[in-house]
C-alpha cells in the first residue's frame, strides 16, 4: 500500500527513474536485479491505485460500469 505522502504522479516518476537508469546505465547484474525488484514493486502500488479508483467509480455509477456518452 503507497504511504500516505506517496502520489500516483510521484510514484510513477519513480518508475519512470528506475527505467531511465536502467536503460541508459551500464549496471552490474546485482544493481539491475535491484532496480527490476524496485520497480516491480512500485507497479504493483500504481496497479492497486488504478483498482481502487476504478472500484470508487463503479460505486458512483448507478449501474456499475457506464459507456460515457458524448454529448
Amino acid at each position: 500500500m503507497p504511504r500516505k505522502n506517496e502520489s500516483y504522479e510521484s510514484m510513477m516518476e519513480k518508475l519512470e527513474d528506475i527505467v531511465n537508469v536502467m536503460d541508459s546505465k551500464e549496471l552490474s547484474l546485482e544493481e539491475s536485479l535491484k532496480k527490476y525488484e524496485e520497480g516491480v514493486k512500485l507497479c504493483n502500488k500504481l496497479y492497486k491505485v488504478l483498482n481502487d479508483a476504478e472500484g470508487k467509480i463503479k460505486l458512483l455509477t448507478e449501474d456499475g460500469e457506464k459507456d460515457f456518452e458524448e454529448e
